[in-house]
């Protein structure tokens, strides 16, 4: 510690009150004690400080080591002693027992004055140090619980990719070149695993097959999924290519299978009236579902994706079509069970909520696919918002029984008994000024109302003029 150079001749005598102000601004918490360590007086500079420890004054006239924790008490002894020989202390750590039993730690140094009869101690607060040192450590805790996650993940990885007997390969989605091959795929293209890997991946085909799989290539990565096709090896073979695109970190990445024509899947196998229903569906403006008894999504067209305001297609696949169709929980088991019970169900007017808030009004039908815990359902979702007719503007009623049947499942019921009253009133008010030839206190008289309540009801049926002509005559 360096000390001031004229103390004496800068700061002058002092007086025990301004002293005392000193003191308890300087430190978050002083002690004044005697030569043994009892404490005669106490400052806090912050209340919820001296609540926490002092409480009600416990700590009045009690030994400085009696307040702070058994592994503490060593460090008060040796405090004391270095006031009482060298007038000032370094800096120690202590840890005080709150009232609550939480750890409060204090930073402490000693200095005796009143010619040594008097011991001060000033202590500065590390709660939010401690705090902030809790958080770093569980924030640590926390990382290397994420990072054993992460190396357990990659071990089975790893494990699982060494030891599949499908031949599996990793290209960098931007260079098309290969990061990473299996050993079947190793043992698949006839070389050694330090040549297979950075070469470019349409390399390993023929001729024929290259521009194939490179244009392969580019629509996975432009579309985020393709069909599979088959190529033939330089190596010679056919071989089926399917893949799947991922992102690591901020990189692109296909995850590529290759199979033995012979294990191509059944759906490469369709005959061409078959490609072209399957072409047909995937290009249709309308959207397509196909789902299980469940309701689960098992694939989707690209209008569907398109109208649930979706981007990846693969998206869609495993969740529950009321996700999207009409009133969770409703309108798709309305459509189930008439499904279950007629085998189809035809234009059913509903809405479809879009990931993005669009809401498009939609017509729905359906069939049934199978029986027992195989069946299926195929829907057709088709947006009908241009066609139907324009939306209500402000407080204009529905005109028929039709228009209120259209909202149905749209409105609550509670606004639609209120919009049904208007109409009524509407027809009949209507009704009372053609029988009375536009006569208004007869037809006020006839429907068993006021004239000022008539007035008012013309208005909020649009009849506004007719009634202020009707004032002025």
């Amino acid at each position: 510690m360096k000390a001031f150079r004229a103390p004496g001749d800068t700061i002058g005598a002092l007086d025990a009150a301004t002293a005392a102000t000193l003191v308890a601004t300087a430190a978050d918490l002083a002690l004044i004690m005697d030569r043994d360590g009892i404490i005669q007086d106490i400052s806090f500079q912050q209340s919820d400080l001296s609540l926490e420890l002092d409480g009600s004054g416990r700590w009045y006239g009690k030994a400085w080591s009696e307040t702070v924790s058994l592994e503490s008490q060593p460090k008060v002894d040796t405090l004391l002693k270095e006031a009482t020989k060298n007038v000032a202390s370094s800096w120690r750590q202590l840890t005080h027992q709150s009232g609550q039993g939480r750890e409060v730690p204090i930073l402490y140094a000693t200095v005796r004055i009143g010619g040594g009869e008097r011991i001060v101690a000033l202590g500065r607060d590390l709660r939010a140090v401690a705090a902030l040192q809790q958080r770093l450590i569980d924030a640590q805790m926390s990382m290397e619980r994420d990072y054993a996650k992460l190396r357990f993940a990659e071990t089975r990885y790893r494990l699982l990719f060494q030891t599949s007997a499908e031949p599996v390969v990793i290209l960098d989605g931007g260079t098309h070149r290969i990061v990473e091959a299996n050993p079947a795929a190793v043992a698949l293209f006839e070389t050694d695993a330090r040549r297979t890997v950075g070469r470019p991946f349409a390399e390993l085909f023929d001729a024929a097959s290259r521009s194939r799989v490179q244009a392969f290539l580019g629509e996975l990565r432009g579309a985020g999924r393709t069909d599979d096709i088959e190529a033939t090896l330089a190596e010679g073979g056919e071989t089926v290519v399917s893949a799947s695109l991922y992102r690591q970190e901020s990189a692109t990445m296909l995850l590529v299978r290759l199979a033995p024509a012979a294990r191509a899947p059944a759906r490469l196998q369709r005959s061409a009236p078959d490609d072209k229903v399957v072409s047909f569906v995937e290009a249709s403006p309308d959207g397509f579902v196909l789902a299980d008894a469940s309701g689960r999504i098992l694939g989707a067209n690209r209008t569907f994706v398109e109208m649930a305001q979706l981007i990846d297609p693969s998206a869609v696949e495993g969740a529950g079509l009321d996700r999207w169709l009409g009133r969770a929980g409703v309108d798709l088991d309305v459509i189930v069970a008439n499904l279950k019970q007629h085998g189809s169900v035809r234009l059913f007017a509903t809405v479809l909520r879009g990931e993005q808030g669009a809401t498009l009004d939609v017509e729905v039908s359906a069939v049934a696919l199978g029986q027992g815990r195989a069946q299926s359902f195929g829907f057709s979702i088709r947006d009908v918002g241009r066609r139907l007719a324009p939306p209500r503007q402000g407080g204009e009623l529905p005109h028929s029984a039709e228009q209120l049947t259209e909202l149905i499942g749209r409105v609550p019921l509670k606004d639609l008994v209120r919009e049904t009253t208007d109409v009524i009133e509407k027809l009949c008010i209507e009704a009372a000024l053609q029988l009375t030839g536009d006569n208004r206190a007869s037809a006020a008289e006839m429907l068993g109302l006021s004239r000022q309540s008539l007035y008012v009801k013309l208005r909020r049926f649009g009849f506004a003029d007719a009634a202020a002509a009707d004032d002025e005559a």
